[in-house]
């Protein structure tokens, strides 16, 4: 088996477990690691229920474009379309975690 399809399973597999918040995996890492302060930066977009399931998308789609390329080696079509969906997917998840971390520096703090 193709190492970079191992790699594109395990990420994605990882995305899909946070993003369905998975025996409560998401909220777990939201709880210990996501809302903490990271020295003098506070939490960010990822502290909130949105935020923390766009970054899992964007996991998801890393996962996606690791598994095209991995596919691409024996079926070209197919992992050219799952690569495909990776990429458009990671572009799209990224602008959304962008715009979201915007909006979280933008708002007022306490």
């Amino acid at each position: 088996m193709n190492a970079v399809l191992v790699i594109g399973a395990l990420i994605s597999g990882l995305g899909t477990v946070l993003l369905v918040n998975l025996v409560g995996s998401g909220d777990y890492l939201i709880r210990h690691l996501t809302s903490r302060s990271l020295g003098s930066l506070p939490p960010g977009y990822a502290a909130s229920k949105r935020g923390f399931q766009v970054y899992a998308l964007v996991v998801l789609a890393i996962g996606l474009v690791f598994l095209g390329v991995g596919l691409s080696a024996s079926a070209v079509i197919s992992g050219l379309a799952l690569l495909g969906v990776g990429l458009v997917a990671f572009a799209f998840s990224s602008v959304l975690a962008i715009r979201g971390e915007i909006a979280t520096y933008r708002e007022p703090r306490p």
